[in-house]
């Protein structure tokens, strides 16, 4: 499938609409809603809309906003990859927005463990030195980001 979307993706008007067509038509035919949402996610990643709200719910601006406050996350921040409304109740871009706390939370999820796998063993005798407190420290806090980001995009991702 991601194939197909990488080359749809290329292709404007009526070209991509005999090629995009028929695959939407074969996502919805699938039995799975778990991998109807993947592979219109993976879709997305390419340019490729196989959903017109049939797989992803709808939420508005006002819902990304109040998602994004109640887990913590930054709407900000995927305003730099997602063209997002000004106004309350416009519809957003699903998809978009779930790729992108997808992979805000990957990105802190792997820097908290590379730090973390810099770091002595916790159960070692002493003490940690203060240069690798502040890196556990800094692990502590990336992988709080990660989990917030992942909340987002569930919480985008539920009915």
């Amino acid at each position: 499938m991601s194939v197909v979307s990488a080359g749809t993706g290329k292709l404007r008007g009526m070209d991509r609409v005999r090629i995009e067509e028929p695959v939407r038509e074969m996502v919805l035919d699938l039995d799975d809603s778990v991998l109807q949402r993947e592979v219109v996610l993976d879709a997305r990643r390419y340019d490729v809309d196989l959903d017109r709200g049939e797989v992803l719910p709808f939420h508005s601006m006002g819902d990304l906003r109040r998602f994004a406050f109640l887990v913590g996350a930054d709407v900000g921040t995927i305003m730099r990859y997602v063209d997002l409304p000004e106004d309350f109740g416009a519809p957003v871009d699903t998809a978009g927005c779930v790729l992108v706390a997808r992979a805000m939370a990957n990105h802190h999820r792997r820097r908290a463990q590379r730090l973390w796998l810099e770091l002595p063993d916790p159960d070692a005798p002493g003490q940690r030195m203060r240069h690798e407190q502040i890196m556990a420290d800094r692990a502590q806090r990336d992988a709080e980001i990660a989990r917030r980001w992942d909340a987002l995009a569930h919480r985008l991702l539920e009915r």
